[in-house]
């Protein structure tokens, strides 16, 4: 009858601290859901918060025409803001990757690729011309607008870079290298974005 009593409290205690332990698990995985985004990784490198968080600049830039434009963030919609360059061997994978991410959200998402390295803009076009490009806005950095972001908020870590900026316009954080932006882990960061306000 003792043992009986004894086990009865064993595990009355164990399914105490049982749901204790649940009961405390639950809210922090849900806070942390709220406040850090899903890991998003592309061979040795993942997306990295940029804290502060500061807003995007209006770039002064070229289209592939060489008409002057002004490039912003628009509010209520996620902007990825990529710097690629003709020498880069990586970039030739990751743009026409970001021409399938446009093509396919193209009521969702802006996204602004930028050449880095030349303002020649010939020598861009028969480098875009080699990839599947056609649904990428694509511009020259003419004026060096985005050369001076990229020293006081773009930091260039990496090449190609892509930066993400959120719904209220402010840079959130970037991956370097060619991420598939397709893949579920891709959606699963750029919903997170949409979603927040």
């Amino acid at each position: 009858m003792r043992d009986e009593a004894s086990e009865g409290v064993t595990l009355s205690r164990r399914s105490i601290l049982i749901a204790a332990a649940a009961s405390l698990a639950v809210p922090h995985a849900s806070g942390a859901q709220d406040s850090w985004p899903p890991v998003f990784e592309a061979g040795r490198s993942q997306f990295t918060l940029v804290r502060p968080r500061v807003a995007m600049p209006q770039l002064r830039l070229q289209d592939l025409h060489g008409r002057d434009t002004v490039v912003t963030a628009k509010p209520g919609r996620v902007t990825l803001v990529n710097f690629w360059a003709t020498w880069c061997a990586a970039c030739k994978l990751d743009l026409p990757m970001l021409a399938s991410l446009a093509a396919s959200r193209p009521d969702r998402l802006d996204i602004v690729a930028i050449c880095t390295d030349t303002k020649d803009l010939r020598k861009i076009r028969a480098f875009l011309g080699g990839l599947a490009v056609q649904n990428l806005a694509c511009y020259v950095d003419a004026y060096g607008a985005a050369a001076r972001a990229s020293t006081e908020m773009f930091s260039n870590v990496g090449m190609p870079i892509t930066y993400l900026v959120g719904t209220d316009g402010r840079v959130e954080g970037y991956i370097a290298g060619a991420p598939d932006w397709l893949s579920p882990a891709g959606a699963r960061l750029l919903q997170f974005y949409r979603e927040r306000d």
